[in-house]
């Protein structure tokens, strides 16, 4: 009777030990899909698969690790205005774009391929169980864990520079890619320009991703709901996505994403309410 009551105890939680059971799961599938993933399909798959090895990750640390459950995930749907909110947000960040380019004649609609359009509503559709795969993790299982250590903004930002660093593997191969691409018209050694090549792209993304993970936490906090942020997710990335197919990104919906992004991330750490936060990590 007491090895079965010590066996059911919950360990001290590790964040070290925990990354490393979800990086090690997850990283490889990153890896994959930046190496070798030659279509739209096998790339889904590979970074899908990533993603959903997330939860697979955090499940194993929280039912057979740590043995300290999943009450304070967020499962509850959440209200309307959450989900206004957060489809607002995408919208702003990539439909108006497109609409303000068609606008002023940067972006030809009918010259767009009309088959594609179908993409729109498939890939964020597709994504919802992948975006679940990240928010069980992040959000749900890490972050409430961290705010038992750390002040809610310490805790946001902790979780949102975590996050950014599991996304390095793709930026970094990516960049290397670029790189022998255009070798060719570059007069720096080969090493070199590589090395000048990656620390450009990582350094250039990292502080508009650490403010997008703040924009998920907060969102995250504010609903107290799983689905509200799983929602936010598989828009951002299947609109992202499918309007890249249909109508391409230039760079500068790019930058105004980040910028909006970023903006977002810092006015929600420096004056946002984390009271909820403060609450979850009470709780035990």
């Amino acid at each position: 009777m007491n090895n079965a009551n010590s066996s059911s105890t919950p360990r001290p939680f590790s964040l070290g030990l925990y990354l490393l059971i979800v990086f090690v799961l997850s990283w490889p599938f990153q890896i994959a899909s930046a190496l070798w993933a030659t279509s739209l399909l096998s790339r889904y798959a590979l970074i899908s698969t990533a993603m959903v090895m997330v939860t697979v990750g955090s499940f194993i640390a929280g039912r057979y690790i740590f043995r300290d459950g999943f009450a304070d995930v967020g499962w509850r749907w959440g209200n309307l205005k959450h989900y206004l909110a957060a489809l607002g947000l995408v919208s702003l960040l990539w439909i108006i774009p497109t609409l303000i380019r068609i606008l002023t004649g940067a972006l030809d609609p009918s010259a767009l391929d009309k088959t594609k359009f179908i993409w729109l509503l498939i890939l964020p559709l597709a994504t919802l169980i992948p975006g679940f795969g990240e928010e069980f993790g992040w959000r749900g299982y890490m972050l409430p864990h961290l705010a038992r250590r750390l002040s809610a903004r310490k805790a946001a930002f902790s979780h949102a520079l975590i996050w950014w660093v599991w996304h390095l593997p793709v930026l970094i191969i990516t960049g290397i890619q670029a790189d022998v691409a255009g070798g060719m018209e570059s007069n720096m050694p080969a090493a070199v320009s590589v090395l000048v090549t990656v620390v450009v792209v990582v350094v250039a993304g990292a502080i508009p991703s650490i403010m997008h993970g703040i924009v998920f936490a907060y969102l995250w906090t504010r609903s107290e709901s799983i689905a509200v942020v799983t929602v936010y997710h598989a828009a951002y990335d299947g609109l992202r996505d499918s309007l890249a197919i249909v109508a391409g990104l230039p760079p500068m919906v790019g930058l105004w994403a980040n910028a909006l992004l970023t903006i977002l991330g810092i006015a929600f750490l420096w004056k946002g309410n984390w009271q909820k936060l403060e609450e979850i990590s009470k709780r035990n």
